[in-house]
């Protein structure tokens, strides 16, 4: 959803084309300063949201930020709009926000986990105290040197934050296409998959899904999203992904190549395949 216009006029397009949840970008995908908060417009955004019964809504980093950098003003970049974007949340309380956890560009995965993880913790430290936005790890493709390309290195990463800092809101948002393009097969095994995640995260700490379909065969580890039906994922397993009990009750957002008029239609497909629906 573009967030140009304010937090009211994007909860009600996503209003306008069936949706009870929205995901946005806190500043240009690609980096750069955040607009300033206009309080006026976020409390016209609660007061709709409630009386819309709009769900939580989730706040995506830009794909720029890489905490584990090797150049210092990479990571340090990384932090400043992380810090940022935690304290303008604030503003909605209750809100989650989606990061790539970065790339590790040939320093390794074991410093890449480090990096992150240290971090979250120095920007947990600043913050004063636990901020209301749970933060929310994505699962990657594991593309080129991505780091959070298995349910391990994801694990890893919040263990070693939460050694450091208690009572912290850390979780995974559970991209369909990254996970099928990482290897995990969702199609044949989601069962399988969920129990896997569940033994190494643990599925209480799965807080959101990115629902996407995707254009390449599993394992090709290349993250190139695809319309919901139309890629290698399928509507047969998007069938399965909607109804089944593990992931049935979470956010589902889309990121699928549409515009405003696809996501309608992709919402209602999703939801003309949920049971009882």
């Amino acid at each position: 959803m573009s967030s140009s216009g304010g937090y009211l006029a994007m909860a009600q397009t996503a209003v306008s084309i069936g949706a009870d949840v929205f995901q946005f970008f806190t500043r240009n995908p690609r980096g750069g300063a955040a607009k300033p908060i206009d309080k006026a417009d976020v409390d016209s955004f609660l007061e709709y949201a409630e009386r819309n019964g709009i769900g939580p809504i989730l706040a995506h980093a830009p794909y720029t930020l890489n905490a584990a950098g090797e150049e210092p003003r990479v990571r340090e970049f990384a932090e400043s709009t992380m810090m940022d974007d935690l304290k303008r949340l604030e503003f909605t309380p209750g809100a989650m926000y989606n990061f790539h956890p970065g790339s590790h560009v040939g320093q390794g995965v074991e410093k890449g986990i480090e990096l992150i993880s240290g971090m979250l913790v120095r920007i947990f430290d600043a913050f004063g105290r636990i901020p209301s936005t749970t933060i929310l790890l994505e699962t990657m493709a594991g593309k080129g040197s991505e780091v959070g390309r298995d349910f391990e290195e994801l694990r890893e990463i919040i263990d070693r934050t939460e050694s450091r800092i208690k009572g912290v809101r850390l979780g995974v948002c559970l991209d369909t296409c990254h996970v099928w393009d990482g290897g995990y097969d969702i199609v044949n095994d989601l069962g399988g998959v969920l129990d896997e995640f569940d033994n190494v995260v643990g599925i209480a700490r799965l807080k959101a899904i990115h629902a996407n379909d995707s254009m390449n065969v599993r394992g090709s580890h290349k993250d190139r999203h695809e319309k919901i039906g139309k890629g290698k994922i399928g509507i047969d397993a998007f069938a399965h992904i909607v109804n089944e009990p593990r992931l049935r009750e979470l956010p589902f957002y889309l990121e699928t190549p549409c515009d405003l008029q696809g996501y309608k239609e992709e919402i209602a497909l999703l939801k003309s395949l949920a049971q009882g629906e």
